[in-house]
Parts: C-alpha cells; sequence; structure tokens
C-alpha cells in the first residue's frame, strides 16, 4: 500500500484532466445524480457515478460492465498495468474483478458517468445478429480501456437523457443499453466481450466459474472441483485463472469474501465478526487479519470511513 507521501507524490504528477468530450452529457448527469460513489438510477443494470473528492488508490470490486466517464477521472490498477477511463476514455470489464482504483473529482468539477452492467447472455444475443464481427488476434482481456469514440459518447449521452423520465427508461433504455453493447461489441475490445460469451473457451469457462464465486462466495469451493466446473485439469485451470484474473482461484475467492464483508459492514452497519460468518470465514481473527492486509486497516476502521466519506460503492 502507497504511503501518503507516496500518494502526494503521485498526485503531483498526474497529468491535466481532459476537458469534458460531451457537454450535454455532463450537464444530464450534473442534473440528476447525488451523493458520492454509485449511486442506481431509473434502468435495472445502470448506475451513475459521482465524486466531489479525490479518492486515493483503494481496493474496489466491479461486476461485468462498460463505464463511461462524462468528466473528471479514475484510473485502475492491476497486476502493474493501468487502466485510465476519463472523458476520452471508456473502460470495459469483462468478468467480476477486484482491483485498485484511484478517483479524481472536485467540487467545481466532479467525476460524473455511467455503469452499464454487461452480461454473456445479451452479448450472445448480439452476435447472432452480427453476420462479420471485427477481427481481433489479441488474447481477451478481464479489464481494459479505450478511446471514446463519438457514437459510444453520443449513445451514453440518449441514455442519461432517457432516465430523466420513467416511462422513457422503461420503454427507450434497455435499447439503448443494446446500442451501447453493440458498439463495444464492434470496438476495439470487443474480443474481451466475444470471448466471455463464447462457452467453450478458456475465458468463457473461467468467466462462469468467476461469476459462480461471487455468487456462492460463503460456500467451501476446492481446487480440484472449480478446475472439473471449468473442463480443465487442475493445472491448466490455475494457469489460465491467474493469466485471466492476475490471482489464482483461491485468492480471487478470498479478494471477493473481503469486498462483500466490506459492503456488508457499511451499507447494513453489522460488525466484523458477523461480516466474516456471512462470507464464509470461521474464524474472526484469520478475517481481520486478511481485512487488514487488502485494506491497510482494521474491519471498524475501513467500515467507519467509507460510511463517512461514500454513500454508495460497488
Amino acid at each position: 500500500m502507497k504511503t501518503k507521501s507516496a500518494r502526494a507524490s503521485s498526485s503531483r504528477q498526474r497529468p491535466p484532466l481532459h476537458p469534458p468530450k460531451y457537454q450535454r452529457f455532463v450537464e444530464l448527469l450534473a442534473d440528476q445524480v447525488r451523493g458520492q460513489g454509485f449511486s442506481p438510477s431509473r434502468l435495472a443494470g445502470v448506475k451513475f457515478m459521482r465524486s466531489t473528492m479525490e479518492v486515493p488508490r483503494t481496493q474496489v470490486s466491479y461486476e461485468p460492465s462498460i463505464v463511461i466517464v462524462a468528466q473528471g477521472r479514475k484510473s485502475g490498477y492491476l497486476a502493474g498495468k493501468k487502466f485510465v477511463y476519463d472523458a476520452n476514455h471508456f473502460l470495459v470489464l469483462a468478468m467480476p474483478l477486484p482491483f485498485e482504483c484511484e478517483t479524481e473529482g472536485s467540487e467545481d468539477e466532479p467525476l460524473l458517468g455511467l455503469s452499464i452492467g454487461v452480461t454473456p447472455a445479451l452479448v450472445a444475443e448480439l452476435l447472432m445478429h452480427v453476420e462479420q464481427p471485427p477481427l481481433n488476434s489479441a488474447s481477451p482481456q478481464a479489464i481494459q480501456s479505450s478511446e471514446l469514440d463519438d457514437r459510444l459518447g453520443d449513445a451514453a449521452t440518449r441514455l442519461v437523457e432517457c432516465l430523466r423520465h420513467a416511462d422513457d427508461a422503461r420503454i427507450l433504455g434497455p435499447q439503448i443499453v443494446r446500442e451501447i453493447t453493440y458498439r463495444v461489441l464492434n470496438g476495439p475490445l470487443g474480443h474481451n466481450l466475444r470471448a466471455l460469451a463464447a462457452p467453450h473457451s478458456h475465458f468463457g469457462q473461467i468467466g462462469r466459474v468467476m461469476t459462480k464465486l461471487n455468487t456462492d462466495y460463503a460456500r467451501t469451493h476446492d481446487l480440484p472441483t472449480l478446475a472439473s466446473e471449468a473442463g480443465m485439469s487442475v493445472s491448466t485451470f490455475h494457469a489460465h485463472f491467474k493469466s485471466v484474473t492476475s490471482f489464482s482461484p483461491l485468492q480471487y475467492l478470498k479478494n471477493v469474501r473481503l469486498h462483500k464483508a466490506r459492503m456488508l459492514m457499511v451499507h447494513e452497519g453489522i460488525n466484523a465478526s458477523s461480516a466474516a460468518m456471512e462470507v464464509g470465514y470461521e474464524s474472526a481473527s484469520q478475517f481481520s487479519r486478511e481485512f487488514k492486509r487488502l485494506f491497510g486497516d482494521s474491519p471498524a476502521n475501513v467500515a467507519q470511513q467509507l460510511r463517512k466519506t461514500l454513500i454508495r460503492l460497488s
């Protein structure tokens, strides 16, 4: 974990923020979004993002999503790589993944953006209608960012516009989400989503196991069973899982549990011992040790700080 002095130095070295590329996108978000962090919209699977403060590099966990920022900047970090998503770049997270993230926003120019959930079912359905998907020989990545083009920026603006009214959100919103997903599928990061929807690819098989671990995180899981469910040998499964996520399968499960526990403490107000039991820990002391190792402080202190600074965090 970075020291305060290292973080301050990193802050001084940051490049200037790009000015908003789509002013109407910014205005619509500023009119609708309140609070800090993530908040729900009128449409299931679509979340607003807002931050009026700088949040230093910290652990987060995102569900599979397309993240489009109108103003401000977020930087994700995983396995020595940096992924910037700002007014000029969007993020695609093809799998549920913990990573480190820092946020740049202020009272005068808050970070504003959208998170749009992605499902393999929607990707597969769209691919059925695409006669010739773009060819991309690059290996699929669980997390990646790319330049935001006008078609995607326009679709994101129209999505926020329709979210102002309940009927528009219900009738038009799903169609614009489909359009945004389609645009990404046909763009430079489309191979990541296409691989997720390919049931027999290693990427798709690993994705299914990751989804299972995110759903059944409180259960006991062993490596041979997980490998069998992915249709791989233990050694092959372990190697492919780590190449996709940068974690071993059991490290990934531990991180998922700790992130889920943090959210339970923040949003439901339960204590560390209860949260530990809820996510599958048998030992509260082991939970506290591993929590502090990941988040840098005790469960109680981390939860208290998040309640002060963020209304919603996902």
